[in-house]
């Protein structure tokens, strides 16, 4: 049997109501620690060196042990109600990506 890679929630968000996002950070954050989520950037500096495909805007990188894990978060009963505050405050693009 081998070790579940890891894999990461990757989103790039652009914000259309600030305070109100507010409330989303500050729900998401436990939900996903709840399903071993660790947050490695959350909308730092950025030094965009090409942008052919896409012109990023402000990224969120989280690490989880596993795909399942990943999914489970985004699919669970507890982020539900806060993913509604994110998709009602920003627009995004989010995928979940196998890592190594």
């Amino acid at each position: 049997m081998t070790a579940d890679k890891p894999a990461y929630i990757l989103v790039d968000t652009k914000i259309t109501d600030p305070v109100a996002y507010e409330d989303y950070k500050a729900a998401a954050k436990p939900i996903a620690e709840q399903y071993g989520g660790v947050y490695l950037t959350r909308g730092g500096k950025m030094d965009i060196m090409q942008t052919e495909l896409w012109d990023p805007t402000r990224i969120v990188l989280v690490r989880f042990p596993s795909m399942a894990a990943a999914h489970a978060f985004l699919d669970s009963p507890e982020y539900a109600p806060v993913k509604s505050i994110r998709l009602a405050n920003s627009e995004a693009t989010l995928l979940v990506l196998e890592g190594l």
